[in-house]
């Protein structure tokens, strides 16, 4: 059982951005800010120094990605660690049915607490995104997501198979997104992955925008990846 209460924001209140970002779901995402703020940090999932900063750098930082994200899409966040960026988007956009894809014991029992303790409607797939196994069960998304996991090679590799036909990679990464794409985009075409370029979410609320990598599975039905949802707006 986490050290969650109902009405607990673990001595940081929301910026007003969470207000936007959550709506009426603002207290879930107030929980899940306490859970990484305690047991998150007894984990070793998130790092002591970066308390004072989970709303900012983490939980709105990966809300916003939901704007690349049409509704009702299937998403799949591989590597989720303490569940970012899938269960910040969970909370912000119910309307997405999100598996997280976590190897480590330690952390997918958290996210399978965390879960049930939230209500939201998420999944929680123990094993590696390259396993056979996990593609045979997740295989086919519209998105698959991640966030500081693995270089672009890497993400390519290990998301290819995990995406249908005209569905979208949408990495979350840090300034050095345009020099992954110039010195990655051959190898991440030879496992179907192709437009590759940078995107900018959350540009009018937050402080640093969030900045992923975007690129679309080579096939039929192909679409630019961009979501017609400006709820949160776009850089």
């Amino acid at each position: 059982m986490f050290h969650v209460k109902p009405n607990e924001s673990a001595d940081s209140p929301p910026p007003a951005s969470a207000q936007e970002v959550f709506g009426d779901r603002l207290q879930l995402a107030e929980r899940y800010r306490s859970a990484l703020a305690d047991d998150g940090v007894v984990l070793g999932l998130i790092g002591p120094r970066e308390v004072p900063r989970l709303w900012e750098r983490h939980i709105l930082n990966c809300a916003v990605v939901g704007d690349l994200i049409l509704d009702g899409e299937t998403v799949v966040d591989i590597g989720s660690g303490a569940g970012l960026p899938g269960i910040p988007l969970a909370i912000a956009r119910p309307d997405l049915r999100i598996t997280l894809v976590e190897p480590l014991l330690r952390r997918s029992d958290f996210l399978t607490r965390i879960v049930a303790e939230l209500g939201v409607d998420v999944t929680v797939v123990r094993g590696r995104a390259e396993e056979k196994a996990v593609q045979a069960s997740v295989g086919g998304a519209d998105v698959v997501t991640s966030r500081a996991v693995a270089p672009l090679e890497r993400l390519a590799k290990w998301s290819g198979p995990l995406i249908r036909s005209g569905g979208r990679m949408v990495a979350v990464k840090g300034s050095s997104a345009a020099e992954e794409i110039a010195r990655d985009r051959d190898v991440a075409g030879r496992y179907g992955i192709a437009e590759l370029h940078v995107e900018q979410c959350g540009s009018t609320i937050l402080n640093t925008p969030t900045t992923a990598i975007v690129g679309t599975k080579r096939g039929k039905n192909s679409t630019s990846g961009k979501s017609s949802r400006t709820r949160h707006g776009k850089g």
